[in-house]
């Protein structure tokens, strides 16, 4: 992104580092309730065909506008065994450094004291599908922990098991991590407008890797948060009217 504009929000910057973040994909899908991942999506498509460059295909599930799909789940999971997908998210109640997350609950296992709504599919698609983002708005030692109580879906495997897919990126409210598969481990990549390392580093609960001088968020540029406040946000209202609204009154007070 260039020429950086200088009124944007939050929601804004998760949405176009996402759709960074995708920038050369050919398929992406994105489960049901994820607002700012499809805006992130839908942002990648509209700003490849402003610029004539290869189409990008939209799977949203829950939305009859932006999805191929007539059966839901069962095709999406058909569909990534078949290298299909090329990039999904994945989010948790517990994320650790090892990229394991845990959707299960937390404690011990069954005697959970917290429980949460369960996998539905996210191991089988983290060993699929090539590009897997992590996104979690909540930045916290309770959500990235050092080890989680459960792994739902592992990171990374041991040697000689068949694995396409894993994580590719972590992306909270507060910075950016790249994900190295090799040495099972988080270095941030940079920190949004506003956000220190110090206070990236005292809110993580697990070890990563640091550059000597950590970099900033790029912002959206204008031509970016034109396409965002227009097509996107009109696109993303049939499937997530409120949130929306939301994007609307964003723009509004940016």
């Amino acid at each position: 992104m260039s020429s950086a504009a200088t009124d944007y929000s939050r929601r804004e910057l998760l949405i176009a580092t996402i759709a960074d973040l995708l920038d050369g994909i050919r398929h992406v899908a994105v489960g049901a309730s994820s607002p700012i991942p499809a805006a992130g999506a839908m942002l990648l498509r509209a700003r490849n065909e402003a610029r004539g460059r290869e189409q990008v295909r939209i799977s949203i599930l829950g939305s009859q506008e932006h999805n191929f799909f007539t059966n839901g789940g069962v095709e999406l999971f058909d569909c990534a065994a078949q290298g299909r997908v090329d990039a999904f998210f994945l989010g948790g109640g517990q994320i650790d450094g090892a990229a394991n997350i845990n959707l299960i609950g937390t404690g011990t296992y069954p005697n959970n004291e917290v429980r949460w709504p369960g996998c539905f599919g996210s191991a089988f698609l983290y060993f699929v599908v090539p590009r897997v983002i992590l996104f979690r708005e909540e930045h916290s030692p309770r959500v990235l922990v050092d080890k989680v109580d459960y792994v739902s879906a592992p990171g990374t495997s041991e040697p000689g098991i068949t694995r396409s897919g894993g994580p590719h990126a972590l992306l909270t409210s507060l910075a950016l991590f790249d994900f190295d598969k090799a040495r099972r481990r988080f270095s941030l990549r940079s920190v949004h407008r506003g956000v220190t390392a110090a206070e990236v580093r005292r809110q993580t609960g697990f070890e990563y890797d640091e550059p000597a001088s950590v970099p900033q968020t790029p912002a959206p540029d204008a031509a970016t948060l034109a396409l965002l406040r227009g097509r996107v946000t009109g696109e993303l209202a049939e499937t997530y009217p409120q949130f929306a609204e939301t994007l609307r009154g964003d723009s509004r007070a940016a």
